[in-house]
């Protein structure tokens, strides 16, 4: 009887162990399903902020630039162009809101910005001919925005430019090349350019940043995968991936050649660096004058994803 009550329990507790799998809860934060996440869920960090808890803008309001009092020459701006339509969003205001979901004529995108990593990016809004609105997840990997789309609640890292959760994983949003300058700069180039609004809908102090002198120390809020001390944390440079191949520009670098075009070549391809290092602001096109998609960033969030980054030297 002993006998048959031991294998009894044992034959239940070898059942136990093959359920323990599927009673385990999917990995959730925010409310966002993790499970087989192409990041894994450990790496994905909340930031404080609960889902939308910074809240995107969704019905953008502008001004002329003579009425956007409320900007000094060096503030910086997320600059575009679509259309021959200019348009400034200025930091102040993305600091507490990271994304604007705007349209200009029948096409639909999105502005964001990670204010931990200084990385402003704007997107094409449409996936398969489908418009998406996007907002803030709550959560980081390597320090970096996690948005997501309110379509399908996939989960997309502004770095990578990729759904790395949901419906959509796997797909790479397009980038809109644009300017990460100073106001100054930017309204001297394009005097008829519009600003966003400071009329948000939201009561937010634009001419205080929460985050005080982060963009000058060397502090870092949250775990990254690598780290270098090759540069200051927060020296800006420009992110370029080619064929595979990641490169880095810092303007501590681009600075020491004292000219406004430099000339590169990656993977085989000629490339033209046009600098501003005043500005901390810069594009790259190919030989046909085309504009390449950079990240223009603070070095530990472009070295955070691309540890094997090439790195140009000024010298």
């Amino acid at each position: 009887m002993m006998k048959k009550t031991v294998i009894t329990l044992l034959n239940t507790f070898v059942i136990m162990l093959a359920l323990i799998p599927a009673l385990q809860a999917t990995p959730e934060k925010n409310g966002f399903d993790l499970k087989d996440s192409l990041i894994p869920s450990h790496k994905v960090l909340h930031g404080g902020p609960s889902k939308d808890g910074i809240p995107s803008i969704d019905q953008p309001k502008f001004i002329a630039a003579d009425q956007a009092t409320f900007l000094n020459d060096n503030d910086r701006v997320i600059g575009i162009e679509i259309n021959n339509h200019y348009r400034a969003y200025p930091i102040k205001i993305l600091n507490w809101h990271e994304i604007v979901n705007d349209q200009i004529d029948d096409q639909p995108f999105v502005v964001t910005y990670c204010p931990l990593c200084g990385t402003g990016v704007v997107y094409h809004a449409k996936i398969n001919g489908k418009p998406l609105k996007f907002g803030v997840s709550g959560l980081l990997y390597n320090s970096d925005v996690l948005l997501y789309d309110r379509q399908t609640q996939s989960l997309w890292s502004q770095i990578l430019s990729k759904a790395i959760t949901g419906q959509h994983k796997g797909t790479l949003l397009e980038i809109i090349a644009s300017a990460h300058t100073r106001w100054g700069e930017w309204k001297k180039q394009h005097p008829k350019t519009q600003v966003l609004s400071t009329e948000t809908g939201h009561n937010r102090r634009y001419n205080r940043s929460p985050y005080g002198d982060y963009n000058q120390n060397r502090v870092t809020y949250f775990p990254v995968d690598a780290q270098s001390k090759r540069y200051h944390p927060k020296e800006r440079v420009l992110g370029l991936t080619i064929k595979g191949i990641h490169k880095a520009y810092p303007f501590k670098e681009l600075a020491l050649r004292k000219t406004r075009v430099i000339n590169d070549l990656i993977a085989g391809q000629p490339l033209k660096i046009h600098v501003d290092v005043a500005n901390r602001e810069g594009r790259i096109t190919d030989p046909e004058g085309n504009i390449i998609p950079t990240i223009n960033s603070f070095w530990f969030a472009w070295y955070a994803f691309h540890p094997d980054t090439q790195v140009y030297k000024g010298k």
